[in-house]
């Protein structure tokens, strides 16, 4: 979101005013870009103020209880943002709370979804689902004599059979409790109703994602602008984050060969990875005999897994730390290969720097970013196992073998398409038409 406010502010006469929950803005602190403004939304959470945000029940119900009075007040006090002259409202949608606020105040609302236009696709499609008695109100699998949890989605004409995405990778069912997946199709089907009534989607995906299939138009009514990815205008001073990078992993770097490196991360707010997977990777990553970089919350329910002594053991080939600065991480002369959980932002990233990636995917919209980068577009690489031997055989594919000369060549021509081919140009025109609107208002 900051990186689209940024965007804004740079491409016109505007002011950005970007509005988050208070637990979060108390971890991101002051934001110093002319024409741009960090402000918090008072959620009631209770919040400790440690490394780990609260969890998703928590702020849940904030948003959908809390929240939509306080935007209200921001809306209308002399004070607040709407003394700047509110023109329009960009809403993440998985925010959807504050669309039926931004009626209220007869305010224009578009969309905004950070992820694969894909994965929103996969969203959109529920009712529809629904409807041909694929999944019940509860979002589990109606299994049938045609239809069972392993079956490739698209077998019923809804994704392309080319994605071998399964019923069972679907966002919602990642979970074995029935509460928990009752909950998440109720909040999933909430976005897809309350989005009916937008007009435009600002998506941070490239131009000519789901080109391969006539499946993948917009929901009727609904006009999608892709204006990814979000990263051509960024600036390292300019980087706003919710956690303190280690800024010595670049020093460590320095001091390593080039396109030597195994750069680790599973993103910046996913749920701690269970021990034994933990372990694994520690033994594979010891076992490559290759320096490697890993950015490994220290936190207990993150590290349980590590082997006894195992950082004092590595110290020298291989540094781990809590969370890196990622962008300066990709872009070093040392990485040759990163390792993560296949979260759309950090696949972007690493494409614009020319960063061979490995797939390890976990949970929600993991199965479907891995699906197309593994299927369709060719540029991953997947782990299927995060045992010693998996992880070991799998670096040395992508470093050494002929597989990862070609996963290069299918990260250097993605590199080139978001940095400067059709997908940027794209980007661009969907910028200055969502800009021409704005102002218009």
């Amino acid at each position: 979101m900051l990186r689209l406010a940024r965007t804004l502010v740079d491409r016109g006469d505007v002011s950005v005013t970007v509005a988050v929950p208070d637990f979060i803005h108390r971890r991101m602190g002051q934001h110093l870009v002319a024409g741009v403004t960090l402000v918090s939304i008072p959620s009631g959470v209770v919040d400790d103020g440690g490394d780990e945000p609260p969890g998703p029940p928590a702020f849940l119900h904030a948003m959908e209880h809390n929240m939509p009075a306080q935007l209200e007040g921001m809306l209308t006090t002399e004070r607040g943002i709407g003394a700047r002259g509110v023109s329009c409202l960009v809403i993440d949608l998985l925010a959807s709370w504050a669309i039926p606020v931004a009626a209220c105040h007869g305010l224009p609302v578009v969309g905004f979804w950070p992820a694969m236009l894909a994965t929103y696709r996969t969203v959109a499609v529920i009712p529809e689902l629904m409807d041909k008695g694929v999944i019940s109100e509860s979002g589990a699998i109606v299994s049938t004599d045609r239809i069972d949890s392993d079956q490739n989605i698209g077998d019923l004409q809804i994704l392309p059979a080319k994605l071998k995405l399964r019923f069972k990778d679907l966002p919602w069912l990642i979970s074995s409790s029935a509460v928990s997946q009752k909950s998440r199709i109720a909040f999933w089907l909430q976005i897809v109703n309350r989005a009916k009534s937008i007009r435009s989607i600002l998506v941070n995906s490239i131009h000519g994602e789901g080109s391969d299939s006539d499946l993948y138009g917009p929901p009727q009514g609904q006009e999608i602008l892709s204006i990814g990815p979000l990263l051509f205008n960024d600036d390292p001073k300019k980087t706003t984050a919710m956690w303190q990078a280690d800024q010595t992993c670049i020093a460590w770097l320095d001091k390593q060969s080039a396109g030597s490196v195994i750069y680790v991360s599973f993103g910046s707010w996913a749920a701690p990875i269970e021990p034994e997977k933990i372990r694994g990777f520690a033994h594979g990553l010891e076992a490559s005999g290759r320096p490697f970089l890993w950015t490994l919350k220290n936190h207990p329910s993150w590290r349980a897994g590590l082997p006894d002594g195992y950082i004092e053991k590595v110290a020298g080939r291989g540094k781990i730390v809590s969370w890196a600065p990622q962008d300066d991480v990709l872009k070093h002369k040392a990485v040759g290969c990163y390792i993560m959980h296949c979260g759309w932002n950090s696949a972007l990233e690493a494409a614009r720097h020319g960063v061979r990636m490995i797939c390890y995917f976990f949970f929600a919209d993991h199965f479907i970013t891995c699906a197309y980068m593994v299927n369709m577009f060719d540029f991953f690489f997947l782990l299927a196992s995060s045992d010693q031997r998996s992880v070991r055989d799998c670096i040395e594919r992508v470093m050494e073998g002929e597989e990862g000369r070609r996963l290069q060549q299918m990260v250097n021509k993605l590199r080139e398409t978001i940095t400067v081919g059709e997908a940027m140009s794209v980007a661009k025109r969907s910028l200055s038409l969502f800009m021409e609107r704005i102002k218009k208002n």
